[in-house]
């Protein structure tokens, strides 16, 4: 099979909208939470989340095609903008059989949930007549991003959306490299974006019991592995990658990240929103995963924890990982305590986080853990408070999603 290496990125976050200013403050352990202010929380339980700041869509789009899409695809345009440039692709000077072998494979939780809120409070707040927008539903449907991305390029490889709740974009990535070394394309835009801070959006994890309410110290809410963690943090954002078989990469002189050796998924099979005490799922994911890359777990050097914070599905991870890893000394690390976790796009910024660490030779800080939890395995190595250098050769990032899904990729440094 072929070969496929990481050539672009691109990043629309709470800590900055591109990935020199994302990286940099996630390896300063700057919290990207505060207060919400999208709508008036003063009745909601949680007030806060992880909102993306300073984002001019019209950087990107003309007012006019603003008004077609929602938030959601907006942060995709913006952060797959982005991840092209960075990689040198200029699809203008492609004929149409080199852009049939482009494709995208773009992934989404919610998909356009704050439009399809406002659409139906204008709908309720009038005489019940159906006068919705003719761009409702192409604005609210979760592959709209994908075709969005596609049809601004004139892109014609597989396309599509991938959706398994918070570990969406991990799914994306993986089907996206197996659609390379396949050999079913040449390139692929992967990632995921997410818009979700709205009214029913927060009220329905409110009523679920999955937000924290650390209402007086909302940067310390996102706490993973503390013992006094009270629910994740919401946020929101993109994360895009530009996926390319090795060769064409080579051919086309590309500046070239990290290479893409392994993705694992698998099921919990357990629970609508919970997850098993001994991380079943997790642990099928990770070891298909080291299975793909055809390595053995010695070889991992760090870990981005999924570590969203919540009370089981914290412990669930770190049981899964210890049973994978035992007593190996491979440093874990939960940066959703600095980026809020951001749904269905998780798993897309936190591979960035992956691949620029080991460019860097650095694993960055988990931020707000003061007291471990006296459950957690012993033995395990978590990074906590500062950044740590060390060589990279392997990263495992881990993202798992209500109703049981979990996704696992590993990347590598590229070596010729």
């Amino acid at each position: 099979m072929k070969r496929v290496v990481v050539t672009g990125l691109g990043a629309i976050t709470p800590l900055g909208n591109t990935v020199e200013s994302f990286w940099q403050n996630i390896l300063a352990g700057k919290s990207g939470v505060g207060l919400i202010t999208k709508f008036n929380t003063e009745k909601y339980k949680t007030k806060f989340a992880s909102e993306v700041k300073d984002f001019n869509a019209e950087e990107f789009l003309d007012k006019k095609e603003l008004k077609k899409f929602d938030l959601f695809t907006q942060y995709a345009i913006a952060s797959s903008d982005q991840a092209i440039k960075d990689a040198g692709l200029d699809f203008t000077a492609m004929d149409n059989d080199q852009l049939a072998e482009v494709g995208v494979i773009w992934a989404t939780g919610n998909g356009g949930i704050s439009t399809f809120e406002q659409q139906l409070a204008e709908f309720h707040a009038g005489d019940g007549t159906p006068r919705f927008s003719p761009f409702f539903i192409p604005k609210m449907i979760v592959d709209i991003a994908a075709g969005v991305i596609s049809i601004r390029h004139k892109l014609r490889g597989p396309n599509y959306c991938t959706v398994s709740a918070c570990a969406s974009s991990n799914t994306a990535i993986i089907n996206a490299f197996d659609t390379i070394r396949l050999g079913k394309a040449t390139v692929m835009i992967a990632g995921g974006s997410e818009a979700a801070i709205t009214e029913a959006s927060v009220g329905g994890f409110n009523a679920a019991q999955a937000l924290s309410k650390r209402n007086d110290d909302p940067q310390s809410a996102s706490r993973p592995f503390d013992a006094d963690r009270d629910g994740f943090v919401m946020g929101e954002g993109a994360g895009a990658l530009i996926l390319e078989d090795l060769e064409h990469a080579l051919n086309r002189g590309a500046h070239i990240y990290a290479e893409i050796v392994g993705g694992g998924m698998a099921a919990d099979a357990y629970h609508l929103t919970g997850t098993p005490p001994d991380g079943i799922g997790a642990f099928l994911g990770m070891t298909k995963a080291l299975k793909d890359a055809g390595i053995s777990a010695d070889k991992i050097d760090y870990i981005n924890a999924h570590a969203t914070s919540t009370g089981l599905g914290d412990l669930s991870e770190l049981h899964a990982i210890k049973t994978v890893f035992n007593d190996l000394p491979v440093i874990i690390g939960a940066t959703k305590s600095i980026t809020g976790h951001l749904l269905g796009a998780a798993g897309a910024v936190e591979s960035l986080i992956s691949i620029l660490a080991i460019r860097d030779s650095i694993i960055p800080p988990t931020i707000n853990t003061k007291n471990l939890d006296e459950n957690i395995p012993e033995g395990l190595n978590i990074v906590l408070n500062e950044a740590v250098k060390k060589e990279i050769n392997y990263v495992l990032n881990n993202t798992f999603g209500f109703g049981g899904h979990t996704a696992s990729t590993i990347f590598k440094k590229y070596k010729a």
